[in-house]
């Protein structure tokens, strides 16, 4: 299966922003992630090197169409329950908006450390979404990220005229009109619970001791069905360590796979 190109560590030079570079100082920048709109993340880092004070910053292009005040909202309601980067700052100007946080003693999943170890961090990514779910209040959550809401927006989508050649191998077979139909049966909720909302294997940090540590990029967090994150989280094993690792997550997570609602809620993703 290809994976699909969502984002990636970023090689070779890149261009910082002006933004981004007053917002450093004289701190060391260091591009970290870049996403598939155009956005980067860079690490800043003070000059005495102890790491104690650095900060991520995220921006984004105004071409991407992306809202940052949505994640930094998010992550200040969850920062009440769950590890997630403190906001430190916020703002926007007519290139993009950025979002500063605090860097947390942690490394995402997906780091070469982990890459190498790749059945730890598959168990920490299972461990870490079911802490989340777990702790996250459905209750007090304001915010939304239902499957009939996405389902509408795939709907968007195929009016814009989008076909299968953007989407995943895996789906590529499929006629627009037969995944419209099969994204028209949503599955029942299976017990509602706070989603990460972009449950990818880069999202989840961990611990020096290979244990889950915290979460990032909650700029979808909302109400949905478990399985809206559980269906990301093991297809982004494939695409980050490659096959054989999906088990573990679900083990670490406490629960056995629901081959269909897997099916339907990678769909989904693909294509909202």
């Amino acid at each position: 299966m290809t994976a699909p190109v969502l984002s990636e560590i970023p090689v070779g030079p890149v261009a910082v922003p002006p933004q981004v570079g007053a917002l450093a100082g004289d701190d060391l920048i260091t591009p970290v992630w870049r996403n598939q709109l155009g956005g980067l993340t860079f690490r800043l880092d003070p000059p005495d090197t102890s790491g104690a004070h650095a900060r991520f910053v995220k921006w984004s292009p105004t071409s991407a169409g992306l809202d940052l005040r949505h994640e930094a909202g998010r992550l200040a309601w969850a920062a009440s329950w769950t590890p997630v980067p403190r906001v430190l700052d916020s703002g926007e100007d007519e290139a993009g908006q950025w979002l500063v946080t605090a860097a947390l003693e942690a490394s995402s999943a997906v780091v070469p450390r982990w890459q190498a170890r790749p059945e730890t961090a598959a168990r920490a990514i299972g461990a870490g979404l079911r802490a989340l779910h777990d702790a996250l209040p459905v209750a007090e959550c304001p915010f939304t990220w239902s499957a009939e809401e996405r389902v509408a927006r795939a709907e968007a989508r195929f009016a814009a005229g989008e076909g299968p050649e953007a989407w995943a191998a895996e789906h590529q077979h499929l006629t627009a009109a037969e995944a419209r139909a099969r994204l028209a049966d949503v599955p029942d909720l299976t017990g509602p619970v706070v989603c990460h909302g972009d449950a990818c294997a880069p999202n989840t940090l961990l611990a020096e001791d290979g244990s889950w540590a915290a979460h990032v990029d909650l700029g979808r967090l909302g109400v949905a069905d478990p399985w809206a994150d559980l269906a990301v989280a093991t297809w982004s094993t494939e695409w980050n360590y490659g096959p054989g690792y999906d088990h573990l997550v679900y083990e670490a997570y406490g629960v056995e796979p629901d081959p269909e609602r897997i099916a339907w809620y990678r769909l989904l993703w693909d294509l909202s």
